[in-house]
């Protein structure tokens, strides 16, 4: 543990003098009572199930991802989608034009966009070739503006996920915040970052409900971290930044755990399904290891490949752009149905 962290030391001066912004709802709490009048927030008085400010802090649905993750609440922010808690770290803890980050490309392309949207260098350290961070480069490349390393795993695109023993010597030895991206661990063994977060002062897990819980179209993406991290979060972050009908719709699928248990145990049979159809595919060279709902291939021409496919009205991901991914495809694992069409489509494809 790091005994000597201290997160102030990595929070922007205008930052730490920040007065929050309260809204009408956060200065009244029981927003829900019947037998209340509410005057106090200017809006339209008559009722449609959404004529009122949402709960600024979703605190109910926070309540059941804190039973579902064994997480105390005060350790939980969320977000319009993982891209916008991502973006509320950036702006906490990066000072335009003189801060940098550290990303592991090939990874989720979003940690640079949102880099160069606020500013800030990315510092790339490729992956090696088994997908796995190369630790000691990772730390020379370190200098004293690097605040925020970005580990995806399992990694999106290759599927695996890192090797315990390097993401733990990276939250030891690294001197900023370490982000874990964990928007598919719901679909690998490896277990959850979350279960050591009280270790590690500097780690921040973020996770999602558009991926495992289906729930892509609500965008809602769930931060897990320190109190301080999540205190300092909070108060830059919008009022009302998660809306009404995502609340509700994240609550009614929050309450039927069992049904997504169940889902997921068919994405994982399914998957298992299609690797071992994808051994059969003459083109394809190499299948890569996943821990996620989707399989990353290598095959003789990705381009020529995707646009074969597309003809054939079946729509996957090229990755023959990013790095160590050339002539890589991408398949999302779908329905028992989809899944045996791709191959289908795959075994009628001309060389």
């Amino acid at each position: 543990m790091k005994t000597n962290f201290n997160v102030n030391n990595l929070v922007r001066e205008n930052i730490k003098n920040i007065i929050p912004y309260s809204s009408a709802r956060d200065e009244y709490k029981d927003a829900t009572s019947d037998d209340m009048i509410f005057l106090d927030a200017n809006e339209n008085p008559f009722q449609n199930g959404v004529n009122r400010y949402p709960d600024p802090q979703q605190n109910s649905v926070k309540e059941l991802v804190s039973k579902i993750k064994n997480i105390n609440t005060k350790n939980i922010l969320l977000g319009n989608g993982s891209d916008e808690v991502l973006d509320l770290i950036f702006r906490a803890f990066c000072e335009p034009k003189e801060d940098n980050i550290i990303t592991l490309p090939p990874t989720y392309g979003m940690y640079a966009v949102l880099a160069n949207i606020n500013a800030i260098e990315n510092k790339q350290v490729l992956l090696n070739e088994n997908f796995q961070p190369k630790v000691d480069e990772i730390l020379k490349s370190v200098d004293k503006n690097t605040k925020i390393l970005f580990l995806c795993s399992p990694n999106n695109p290759s599927g695996n996920s890192f090797s315990t023993e390097k993401v733990e010597e990276l939250l030891l030895k690294f001197k900023g915040l370490v982000i874990i991206d964990e928007a598919y661990i719901d679909f690998s063994e490896a277990k959850s970052w979350l279960e050591r977060l009280e270790e590690f002062p500097n780690l921040i897990i973020t996770q999602t409900l558009s991926k495992a819980y289906g729930l892509a179209g609500i965008r809602l993406g769930i931060c897990y971290a320190s109190k301080e991290i999540i205190s300092i979060l909070n108060s830059i972050k919008p009022p009302y930044n998660v809306n009404e009908l995502t609340q509700k719709k994240a609550i009614e699928r929050l309450l039927k755990e069992d049904e997504v248990r169940n889902e997921i145990q068919k994405i994982i049979s399914q998957r298992i399904f299609l690797i071992n159809a994808l051994r059969d595919i003459k083109f394809i060279e190499k299948i890569y290891q996943t821990d996620a709902n989707f399989v990353l291939v290598k095959v003789d021409d990705a381009n020529n490949r995707y646009q074969q496919l597309i003809a054939k009205g079946i729509v996957i991901r090229n990755r023959t752009t990013q790095p160590l991914c050339e002539n890589c495809l991408r398949f999302t694992v779908g329905t028992e149905k989809e899944n045996e069409k791709l191959i289908q489509a795959l075994k009628e494809l001309k060389s």
